[in-house]
């Protein structure tokens, strides 16, 4: 069995292509449109051949898409958990749950999306200003 892809409703599609691909780093790997059923799907990864999101727009639809209890987050793995969370902070995203222990961070996607950011190969030295941030979230 092979894991390939979780897909995740899009209220806006130019935004969250924005938070997917130009704040966290993803890479588009396949769009589908389909007018037929007025949706399209993109598909982004880490990498190609790798694990995907899948972003699902409904054309016109006004409907407000809720996470039940049941979905927790999507996970990625980064290099330096720190640069990570300044790039993102400096982009606009807040950061729910502040890197203070130099391993993970949480922010949300424009669809409120929960996104864990887990440090590679174990934890970084805590530093300021993480070190002493509070968490703007409920961790």
């Amino acid at each position: 069995m092979k894991f390939l892809h979780t897909m995740v409703r899009v209220r806006d599609l130019d935004q969250s292509l924005d938070f997917y691909i130009n704040k966290l780093g993803l890479i588009e790997t396949k769009r589908i449109e389909v007018p037929a059923g007025k949706f399209t799907l993109v598909y982004l990864a880490t990498e190609i051949g790798g694990p995907e999101v899948e972003l699902t727009y409904n054309w016109g639809s006004t409907e407000d898409y809720t996470a039940g209890r049941s979905f927790g987050h999507l996970a990625f793995e980064v290099d330096n958990i720190y640069q990570t969370c300044q790039t993102l902070q400096d982009g606009g995203i807040t950061i729910n749950r502040p890197p203070r222990c130099g391993h993970m961070a949480f922010v949300n996607s424009p669809d409120g999306i929960s996104i864990e950011l887990l440090q590679k190969d174990g934890s970084l030295e805590p530093q300021e200003p993480w070190l002493s941030m509070e968490n703007s979230g409920s961790w």
